[in-house]
């Protein structure tokens, strides 16, 4: 069974908890997911080849157990490009800018390696 993120709005912590029983615990750590967004100016986007119009670059900060996450979806088409591992995880952009197109991240399903890449 797989225990699931749950909030004690009494407490204000983050739980993990089983949907099939009352059993929960605490979480060991808060992080959930983070989005950064790092503001660059509009000369440096220039440079950078960026469109006029973008004044931020995004930053995608990636958790490294992310290749142990049972929730990801895995494949084995796609091997890492540092180690030659046969299996890694996978998910979407959250971008949500209208020129840009869809990018998957994968991450190395390695222990020692956990590589990540773009598509």
């Amino acid at each position: 069974n797989m225990l699931y993120p749950r909030v004690d709005n009494r407490l204000s912590r983050l739980m993990f908890a089983c949907r099939n029983c009352e059993f929960s615990e605490v979480a060991d750590n808060n992080c959930v997911f983070r989005h950064e967004v790092l503001h660059v100016p509009r000369q440096v986007c220039r440079q950078q080849g960026a469109p006029l119009r973008s004044t931020s670059i995004e930053k995608t900060r990636i958790v490294t157990d992310l290749g142990t996450d049972p929730t990801l979806p895995r494949t084995n088409e796609v091997p890492c490009p540092k180690c030659n591992g046969s299996q890694a995880v996978y998910f979407q952009s959250q971008s949500r800018h209208a020129d840009t197109r869809m990018t998957l991240y994968y991450v190395c399903c390695q222990p020692k390696c956990q590589h990540h890449w773009l598509s």
